[in-house]
């Protein structure tokens, strides 16, 4: 057998490889003209020069604008004024120059923010969650509740913006910061995933919630039949039904399912990590959180400018229908809240959820111009604002300092 020390020596490596070839059967030594004419016999017998000749022929042939013609937009260079947010003929391909350099900006910080759940360390966790009494039933319930719903929320998000969003906004920029989106929303379903194993926990169970458990249901379910029509490949824009299609989706997505659908659970899992308890998991869902937080702002930002460069569609008629997807949205979370939290528990209680998430709705109406609903809502939990406003690279519960791989600083304006 031969140890690395023999491959210095280039008489020991053919003295090898030709006992070999002749334990194998081969008569001719390895590197004999007649070994190496045979395995030449294996190769294809037409004349390189002839393949070369098709391979300059062929492309003699290609017709250059028949290529171009499938690109997405029409051809010639794009100027700002030609760039829009939905609806645009401009060439997609080209991403500058920027008309909305906000868009720009998100995707470079979601890129400085960049993180991935084997960082976290889950030791405590582990060991807490197995300890007889280490958590009381209530606080159990949180978190099985909370891991099933976000697992399959942003597979929901995820999907939606891959089958449907991306493929019918027609601006580069923001199509630079969906990509960055959709990626996200791939870390956090791998973060949960990542939770539930290290927890041990029962994945059908967990994973099989929105199924099962009726206000993870009726949340899932209201979102998802904001991307039926959209998930159509042979839907597109341009009529005005269409585009209130694609308008109505954005609001459920953005200003509903990651504007108001998720702050319950992250309110509770992120209390769980101010007491020192779950501090793996309540790490992971503060980096989720400032993650949705962009993605939230993105979203608005797109919704109004698509309102701007559309003002038809932002009519009477618009405004109620978002206004009552924002509402029923609230009222889904307030019973989730209820469902999670029959007790008061980690300094809350449904009661308290309520006013937070009727402040919460009253925040996604202003935001895209609508009229609040809630009169002197107020925020009882002003930690997570601070949480969300946070600009500095350390961790909220002190747990490790954080170095992202790209280390910028974020502002969350």
């Amino acid at each position: 057998m031969l140890t690395w020390d023999d491959f210095d020596n280039e008489d020991t490596i053919q003295t090898a490889a030709r006992d070999a070839a002749m334990a194998a059967g081969d008569s001719e030594p390895v590197g004999s003209e007649a070994h190496s004419g045979r395995r030449e016999s294996h190769l294809p017998q037409q004349p390189a020069t002839a393949a070369l000749a098709r391979a300059q022929a062929a492309l003699t042939e290609l017709n250059i604008q028949e290529g171009l013609s499938d690109l997405e937009g029409s051809a010639g260079r794009v100027s700002v004024d030609a760039k829009r947010m939905i609806n645009c003929r401009a060439d997609l391909n080209q991403l500058v120059p920027f008309k909305y350099d906000w868009a720009w900006q998100k995707y470079l910080d979601g890129c400085s923010n960049h993180w991935m759940p084997q960082e976290v360390n889950m030791t405590a966790d582990i060991a807490l969650w197995k300890s007889a009494d280490g958590l009381t039933e209530d606080e159990r319930r949180i978190v099985k509740r909370n891991l099933g719903f976000f697992s399959t929320a942003d597979s929901l998000v995820a999907n939606n913006l891959v089958l449907a969003v991306y493929r019918l906004i027609t601006n580069p920029e923001c199509r630079q910061y969906l990509l960055r989106q959709a990626f996200e929303e791939a870390i956090h379903t791998h973060a949960y995933q990542y939770c539930v194993e290290s927890l041990s926990m029962d994945e059908g169970e967990i994973f099989n919630m929105y199924r099962e458990i009726p206000s993870v249901a009726k949340k899932a379910a209201w979102g998802l039949k904001y991307t039926r029509a959209l998930s159509d490949p042979n839907f597109t824009t341009g009529t005005p039904e269409t585009d209130r299609e694609l308008l109505r989706n954005l609001i459920a997505f953005y200003c509903v399912l990651e504007g108001v659908f998720f702050y319950c659970g992250f309110s509770q899992i992120l209390s769980m990590g101010r007491r020192n308890k779950m501090t793996g998991v309540a790490e992971q869902f503060q980096y989720i959180l400032r993650d949705e937080s962009m993605h939230l702002n993105f979203g608005i930002d797109v919704i109004n400018q698509i309102k701007i460069e559309n003002p038809q569609l932002w009519d009477a008629q618009m405004k109620d229908e978002a206004t009552q997807m924002i509402l029923q949205g609230t009222q889904l979370e307030i019973e989730y809240a209820r469902d999670t939290m029959p007790r008061g528990v980690l300094g809350m209680n449904a009661a308290m959820m309520e006013d937070y998430l009727k402040y919460i709705a009253n925040r996604r109406l202003a935001q895209i111009g609508l009229a609040e609903h809630f009169p002197g809502a107020t925020n009882p939990f002003p930690w997570m604002s601070e949480i969300m406003d946070l600009k500095k690279e350390k961790n909220f519960f002190e747990t490790r300092v954080i170095e992202y791989q790209t280390g910028g600083a974020l502002s969350w304006d």
